[in-house]
């Protein structure tokens, strides 16, 4: 009974030791998404250019050229399930003009301006950005579409 209940006592003491670990763990992750959140509204005409680089490189749409990328109002943040890297998600304009042979050329839209989300990433300490578009979905609409893969973080 004595050795019963002195192995009880460890796995206790052993279980509060994990737990404690486990908090103070979860407290600096938390920490240091808030950081790199605060960060965000710093970088955000710089991300912007990057951003429209990338997106560049991608080829899509076929047939269009970016022209221009302008990001509005304040970041929502999500952390993505998969994993476990922030993403900041942030409504944008886009402007394309068509690629010479490209087939756009007659389309009269070419010119209109397209409403969508940017995604960012903070990865290895810093934010960055694969070009990641999502036409025609604000940022909070984007998050629900991807509820599966992505959670929000409250601000």
């Amino acid at each position: 009974m004595t050795l019963l209940f002195i192995y009880l006592s460890e796995l206790l003491v052993g279980a509060a030791f994990v737990y404690v670990v486990w908090k103070f763990i979860q407290r600096g992750r938390a920490q240091h998404r808030l950081m790199a959140m605060q960060e965000f509204s710093g970088q955000q005409a710089e991300l912007a250019q990057r951003f429209l680089e990338a997106a560049s490189l991608s080829g899509k749409p076929r047939g269009l050229r970016w022209t221009g990328c302008e990001l509005q109002g304040a970041p929502l943040f999500a952390v993505d399930t998969a994993t476990g890297e922030l993403v900041a998600l942030v409504a944008a304009t886009v402007s394309f003009a068509a690629i010479e042979g490209g087939g756009m050329e007659e389309v009269e839209a070419v010119g209109n301006l397209r409403s969508a989300t940017a995604t960012f990433v903070y990865r290895r300490h810093a934010w960055g950005t694969d070009g990641r578009v999502i036409f025609n979905l604000e940022p909070a609409e984007a998050l629900a579409k991807f509820a599966g893969a992505l959670r929000a973080v409250p601000t």
